[in-house]
């Protein structure tokens, strides 16, 4: 059986589908697996901010279009770049292990970071997260691929990135702050891995056997909360998922969401236990809009 995988050129990336194309052929070693590389809009411009570009999506729509065409079997996404809303002919059918949720600082520690302190992010949701807290940071852009982003800590105090990046590439800077999600929350399924094909059984059925329980439980949850706010939602949006226990569909579970202006200045958030994941993130969703000035925010009546 040839699998042919759909994915992004990043280096990132390649690791990212180079680590499904493993655990397929773990599972069932008479697999041929060909990489197909897909150029998308994000990866052509590297110096306009995503949310101009349109925000979530720019990463995944033409690796998506490569599979829904046949030019591909499936494809592989950082969870973090897909919209809430499903794609039509396409279906989430695996979420791997999840690797560390977390941001960083890289070049400073966050306890440490002085007054009036520049920090490079291309996240409207980390700049809001951190001038929430730190009214006094001063923000700078930042785009292009982890080694570039990287490349930048010398220009400035402190460049914020995602652990699972560094985790994944080896990547080990000298100062390494990872910020836990009561300081800055994660975006809605970062560290985490999508697996996308069309609906076909044979794929499905192969695919169900790299899932991981309990990183599926945590990234439904974390989606049906962005799902929730809908589409037309540009505001920071952020979404963690904790297991209590194991991940059964029995084993408790923590769902935060947060919901921001840009600037920080208004942060809604709201954390709450339960056993169902994705009727949790569906009601933090519709408590922040309707009973914490969320819609407002939007300019939604």
């Amino acid at each position: 059986m040839r699998i042919r995988v759909a994915t992004r050129g990043s280096a990132l990336a390649r690791w990212q589908a180079d680590s499904v194309a493993g655990l397929l052929t773990d599972v069932a070693p008479g697999i041929e697996v060909e990489i197909v590389v897909v150029l998308t809009t994000g990866d052509r411009d590297r110096t306009t901010p995503l949310e101009e570009m349109g925000g979530q999506g720019v990463f995944v729509k033409e690796v998506q279009t490569a599979v829904l065409e046949g030019r591909a079997d499936l494809a592989v996404h950082s969870a973090k770049d897909l919209p809430g809303a499903s794609t039509d002919g396409l279906v989430l059918a695996a979420v791997p292990e999840r690797a560390d949720p977390r941001d960083a600082l890289v070049g400073c520690r966050w306890v440490d970071l002085p007054v009036g302190a520049t920090v490079a992010t291309g996240s409207i949701r980390r700049r809001a997260h951190l001038a929430h807290l730190r009214p006094d940071l001063l923000f700078v852009g930042l785009r292009g691929n982890i080694e570039t982003r990287l490349a930048r800590v010398s220009d400035v105090d402190a460049v914020v990135t995602a652990m699972a990046a560094l985790d994944r590439l080896g990547l080990a800077p000298d100062i390494v702050d990872p910020l836990e999600p009561a300081v800055l929350l994660p975006q809605v399924a970062q560290g985490a891995l999508a697996v996308e094909c069309r609906d076909d059984d044979e794929l499905r059925t192969l695919l169900a056997t790299i899932e991981d329980p309990s990183a599926r439980r945590a990234v439904d949850a974390e989606r049906a909360f962005l799902a929730e706010l809908g589409a037309g939602c540009d505001l920071p949006i952020a979404a963690h998922s904790r297991l209590l226990v194991d991940g059964s569909a029995a084993g408790g579970i923590v769902v935060t969401g947060a919901l921001s202006s840009p600037d920080g200045t208004t942060l809604l958030r709201e954390e709450r236990t339960g056993t169902d994941g994705t009727s949790l993130g569906r009601a933090i969703a519709r408590h922040l809009l309707d009973d914490r000035g969320g819609a407002a925010l939007m300019g939604v009546s």
